[in-house]
């Protein structure tokens, strides 16, 4: 596969983002009072997570399908082996001669203390949701030729973002919350989460551009084999980038 300049540092950024989203802050739920909507609450980790999904906007845009693949493919890796280190700092016994265990253990189980079905549905909705989100960013790209990127970035989002709340929440908690709770819950996360998507459309034109610009191509997925379980980053038809 052709070697691009920042094309590393993007799916290192990708995966640094979905980490720290998964494992910081997920088990907070905090509070924000707006104006004319009240006081709600949300998970903290829900601020961050976005910004993963505009990666993989931009990786689809500038190097196509089939490299974002590989960035995917990447983070849900990573995601497995954090979620195996979580469960074996927590199993590993605490030494009873360390009086810094007594609150630490604790303080893990609380923090990092996923069931394997929460677990199991952050990683499915996730693999499931990118996969949804860049697919059809690179199918609207064919389709407008290459114009309006805000309808590719926005249109993907809503998307792959409806595929990550709709099928990750009652993956994780049916049974156990109310169905207006859950509802409620995942129409709250979605319009949080297409809106930040919203906010940025600014930042990822610009970024987009300036990735064309440096690696001088634009690439177009025609003829790409779009299944998901493919790791070749070499399809895609790659244009100069001229503007």
């Amino acid at each position: 596969m052709h070697a691009y300049r920042y094309y590393d540092f993007l799916v290192a950024g990708m995966v640094t983002v979905l980490l720290c989203s998964n494992l910081i802050g997920p088990a907070k739920v905090a509070v924000a009072t707006l104006p004319l909507l009240g006081t709600f609450n949300y998970g903290a980790g829900n601020i961050f997570f976005p910004f993963s999904y505009i990666f993989g906007d931009i990786l689809t845009e500038v190097y196509g399908y089939a490299r974002a693949r590989r960035a995917i493919w990447a983070g849900f890796g990573a995601l497995i082996f954090a979620s195996f280190m979580a469960w074996a700092m927590i199993a590993l016994p605490a030494s009873p001669t360390e009086p810094f265990n007594k609150d630490l253990q604790p303080a893990m189980e609380v923090a990092f203390g996923n069931t394997w079905r929460i677990v199991f549905a952050g990683l499915f909705s996730y693999w499931l949701g990118d996969f949804v989100n860049s697919y059809v960013l690179a199918r609207l790209k064919l389709l407008t030729q290459g114009r309006y990127l805000w309808t590719r970035t926005i249109g993907s989002t809503i998307c792959g973002q409806a595929v990550d709340s709709i099928v990750f929440f009652p993956l994780a908690f049916y049974g156990e919350w109310t169905s207006d709770t859950m509802v409620t819950v995942v129409i709250a996360n979605f319009t949080f989460k297409v809106a930040v998507e919203v906010l940025f459309t600014p930042v990822t034109y610009a970024v987009v551009n300036f990735l064309k610009r440096s690696e001088g191509i634009d690439t177009y997925d025609k003829g790409t084999n779009f299944s998901p379980f493919s790791l070749r980053g070499d399809e895609g038809e790659q244009h100069r980038y001229e503007r």
